[in-house]
């Protein structure tokens, strides 16, 4: 018998309301979630500037809520000079002109709350943007000024202080050091920022620091927003004295080692007082950290009973396509979990890094990737990943775009490119605007909807072959990738045996495949994916729900395609 699985099941209904108090006894929404990020000025532009704004995210909420996601988290739409793509941050509590108003970003939550849909806010408090008003009084203020005892301000080294206070290399290349000019416009103090120099960092044993953190919290968890999402949030506390690290290529370091910027323990003592503000509030909201850590041990401290909720699994997003190591950080993470009670996170692309259709039709290489591969090879092998994120206990994250199957753009021009990054050498890879593209809705010529005009603008050029990939085109395809999202988010929904938990059963499998099998009162449930190059055949372990291509079933038996993933209930 032949099967064309990709649309066997539709996405089932969503909550008519987001549930407005945390019920005794609740199991946590966001154990299983799955929550979409969205990045708001390439997801959709309602008033034909070329910038996706709030607007143009409300006009599309329905389609997020029939796609079958929980959650909808927006990276920054806050006021801000855009140096960083809004990651530097001017005025915590106002949306950037940009993206609308704050009336603008009241009606979205509303319109999400009234869909089912929750909404998480990005919030950035490593840093702040140099045009934040604490910033600039600061440097109007001079040395002496009680403002520059919010970020790192210190005096060079050298006979006059024309060498930076240590050694520190920014994530986005050079010194991490910028140096200040006094009132009088001689040279000054050095400030400190880990990522771009419109990104100074904020001095966290300040108390007005933690003050007015506390305070922004509550302006957006009054606004209604669901949770928090913590950009950086394993940097907020340095180590005393801010000691040099001493030679070696710093970036190489990150993620392996702690560093004196980076996962610090006190970062834990401000994350139990965000909690108790968190429980405070209506609704379960939520804080997930963005913390990259040398083990998946240490991201569970974020997630300690008293702490965040979720952090993300960056081990995993990093993993290469193959069955051992995957089988590997699968089991690393939910056991690092469990002592926690904690939800382990999947995700497989975000806004940092090359999309995994791009990173999975190149040989292993990491999480950036500047050539674009092979194209049916990197698809094929992003919907088998896809079926086995989904099937995995806990929560998911899907990127905007992703769910069309979308590549990295690899061939944008220079002269488009914004990543801060870009502009320095020996950074951070540099060429994040390439999983950055607007994504395409409809039509046949740019911008393919994500504008309301035909040939109208685009802040960053969409590729010609995209017209060929937008949700119109896939919408009512059975082979499209759209549709094979939508079907594993409803199996996902309705199946007693997915979505929360924190074990897997094992099952033997030949050489390059995985397979595993989750077990419910109500019905069981196996995940086979065959990671090699050569089909596999193997015995049928149920009845087949959702494959990520198409699969025959013979008495009892079966060949895995190469690349290829098949839920089966059992």
């Amino acid at each position: 018998m032949t099967q064309n699985l990709a649309a066997t099941s539709r996405p089932a209904a969503v909550p008519a309301a987001v549930p407005a108090a945390n019920a005794s006894g609740s199991r946590g929404w966001w154990r299983d979630a799955v929550i979409y990020q969205v990045y708001p000025r390439s997801f959709a532009d309602s008033n034909g500037d070329g910038m996706g704004d709030l607007p143009g995210i409300r006009s599309r909420l329905p389609y997020l809520r029939d796609l079958g996601v929980d959650a909808v988290w927006l990276s920054p739409f806050y006021a801000s000079p855009q140096a960083d793509a809004g990651y530097d941050v001017a005025d915590y509590r106002a949306v950037d002109p940009m993206f609308g108003n704050l009336l603008d970003a009241d009606a979205l939550i509303r319109d999400a709350h009234e869909l089912g849909l929750r909404i998480i806010v990005d919030l950035v408090p490593n840093h702040s943007s140099d045009q934040h008003e604490w910033f600039q009084r600061a440097l109007r203020e001079g040395p002496g000024s009680a403002l520059r005892e919010r970020y790192h301000f210190r005096p060079g080294k050298g006979a006059n202080g024309e060498l930076p206070p240590n050694d520190w290399e920014s994530i986005f290349g050079g010194p991490a050091w910028t140096r200040s000019a006094n009132p009088d416009g001689t040279p000054g103090d050095w400030y400190l920022h880990l990522f771009a120099p419109e990104q100074p960092d904020f001095n966290w044993e300040n108390p007005a620091v933690a003050d007015e953190f506390r305070s922004i919290l509550r302006f957006w968890l009054d606004m209604g927003v669901d949770g928090f999402r913590i950009d950086v949030a394993h940097g907020l506390v340095k180590a005393e004295g801010l000691p040099d690290i001493g030679g070696g290529d710093q970036l190489k370091l990150l993620g392996n080692d702690v560093m004196p910027f980076f996962d610090q323990d006190g970062v834990h003592e401000i994350y139990r007082t965000w909690r108790r503000i968190l429980d405070e509030y209506p609704g379960e909201r939520i804080g997930v950290a963005e913390a990259w850590t040398p083990t998946v041990q240490r991201t569970a401290n974020y997630v300690r009973p008293d702490e965040l909720h979720q952090a993300f699994n960056f081990q995993y997003l990093g993993t290469a396509w193959d069955a051992a190591a995957l089988r590997e950080v699968i089991d690393v993470s939910l056991d690092s979990m469990r002592p926690v009670d904690a939800p382990t996170t999947w995700v497989l692309s975000n806004h940092d890094v090359t999309r995994h259709a791009t990173r999975f039709a190149n040989p292993p290489g990491g999480t950036q990737i500047r050539t674009p591969g092979d194209r049916e090879l990197g698809l094929r092998r992003a919907r088998a990943a896809t079926l086995l994120m989904l099937a995995l206990p806990g929560s998911a994250y899907v990127y905007q775009g992703e769910e069309l199957g979308l590549p990295d753009v690899t061939d944008l021009p220079d002269e488009v490119r914004q990543d801060p990054s870009f502009f320095r050498q020996a950074g951070q890879d540099g060429f994040r605007d390439g999983c950055r593209v607007p994504i395409p809705w409809s039509g046949t010529e740019a911008p393919y909807g994500f504008g309301p005009t035909v040939g109208g603008p685009s802040w960053l050029p969409q590729p010609a072959e995209w017209a060929s990939l937008s949700v119109d085109v896939q919408t009512g395809d059975p082979t499209s990738t759209l549709e094979l999202y939508r079907s594993a988010l409803a199996v996902r929904r309705e199946h007693p045996a997915l979505g929360a938990g924190t074990a897997v059963t094992w099952l033997d499998t030949p050489e390059g495949v995985l397979a595993f099998r989750r077990d419910s009162a109500e019905g069981s449930f196996v995940c086979t994916v065959n990671t090699g190059a050569e089909p596999v055949r193997t015995t049928a372990p149920g009845s087949v729900l959702l494959a990520s291509t198409e699969v025959v079933v013979v008495a009892g038996e079966t060949v895995l395609p190469a690349d290829s993933a098949i839920w089966w209930a059992v």
